[in-house]
C-alpha cells in the first residue's frame, strides 16, 4: 500500500514559478513510476510529467522547458513549475505505479491568474 500527500499548490501571477511535492509512504518506493497528472475544470485528467524507477523522465509538449519532474531516496517527488501560463491552472494529481498498482494523492490546486 501507498499513501501520497500533495502541497505546495497556491495562486501565482503568469510567469512566476510554483514548486510541488509529493511525500510517498509504503514500502518499494523505488520501484514506483512517479506521475504528475493535472485536470482542470471540464477537462480530462492529463499526464504532466514522470519519473521511472531509474530516473528516465518524461513530459506533456506543453510543459517542455518550464516544468521539471524529481524524485529523492526519501520517498518524495517534486514538479518544479517555472515560466506558469494561466493554462496551467489545474488540480495536480501525484501518481505512483508498478504494474496493476496504481496509487494517487488526493490533488492541489494550482491556480495561474493575474
Amino acid at each position: 500500500q501507498v499513501q501520497l500527500v500533495e502541497s505546495g499548490g497556491g495562486l501565482v501571477q503568469p510567469g512566476e514559478s510554483l514548486r510541488l511535492s509529493c511525500a510517498a509512504s509504503g514500502t518499494q518506493f523505488s520501484l514506483y513510476t512517479m506521475g504528475w497528472y493535472r485536470q482542470a475544470p471540464g477537462k480530462k485528467r492529463e499526464l504532466v510529467a514522470s519519473v521511472n524507477n531509474v530516473g528516465s523522465t518524461t513530459y506533456t509538449d506543453s510543459v517542455k522547458g518550464r516544468f521539471t519532474i524529481s524524485r529523492d531516496n526519501a520517498k518524495n517527488v517534486y514538479l518544479q513549475m517555472n515560466s506558469l501560463k494561466p493554462e496551467d491552472t489545474a488540480t495536480y494529481y501525484c501518481n505512483a505505479r508498478y504494474f496493476t498498482l496504481d496509487y494517487w494523492g488526493q490533488g492541489t490546486l494550482v491556480t495561474v491568474s493575474e
